[in-house]
């Protein structure tokens, strides 16, 4: 799948995988996560979902950028788990992906080598399942006008077929508009002619 520099690729629905090795159990769970916060609750209904397991693992990615990431052992050897599930995002080329692996133990040590096999291929069956989708990142701005540059503003946005979000039409005008973030430069240069027109940016999503 083709990714431009304002898309990035996410799962749509949560997944789940499956991984069996010498009696202990690897469940991976995966969501699509836009935030720590939601991290955050997940592994808590997680932790209490499923109690009596060893251990529950996790790695997620998050912004378009893929900057902000963390693979979490949860007292399995340094390396082991985390990681391996991390690396399976990064294989996926995914971002905003939370996947959760859940150990149950069968009684037999696995070993190093094992362990980051187990890992790394429950999470990839998890997200095997998946539904990979394509999200495109879109810039939001408001612009705010007096009535007489109305036809001008309006021609602009039928031109470049630009969504409109909000609308307030008095003596002074808003429209908070979206485009996708490719096409900033050449939207912000067209509205740049209308005189007494200003531009906020409100933010990318």
């Amino acid at each position: 799948m083709a990714v431009y520099i304002d898309e990035y690729l996410t799962i749509s629905k949560p997944s789940e995988g499956l991984f069996k090795d010498r009696g202990s159990k690897f469940i991976a769970l995966a969501f699509p996560v836009t935030s720590e916060n939601e991290v955050k609750e997940i592994l808590e209904k997680l932790r209490n979902d499923y109690h009596d397991a060893r251990h529950h693992c996790y790695a997620y990615m998050l912004g378009p950028e893929k900057n902000m990431y963390r693979a979490n052992d949860d007292g399995e050897p340094s390396g082991t788990a985390g990681k391996p599930v991390l690396g399976q995002i990064k294989s996926f080329d995914l971002t905003n992906v939370l996947i959760v692996v859940i150990r149950y133990f069968g009684g037999t040590k696995l070993g190093v080598s094992g362990l980051i096999h187990a890992y790394k291929t429950a999470a990839e069956e998890a997200l095997k399942s998946a539904e990979i989708i394509k999200k495109i990142l879109l810039d939001y701005y408001q612009l705010k006008f007096e009535y007489p540059a109305m036809n001008e503003i309006m021609r602009i946005l039928k031109e470049e077929n630009i969504e409109q979000i909000d609308q307030k039409f008095d003596l002074s005008c808003s429209i908070t508009i979206r485009f996708r973030k490719a096409d900033t430069e050449k939207v912000l240069s067209k509205f740049d002619r209308v005189e007494k027109l200003k531009i906020e940016f409100v933010e990318t999503k």
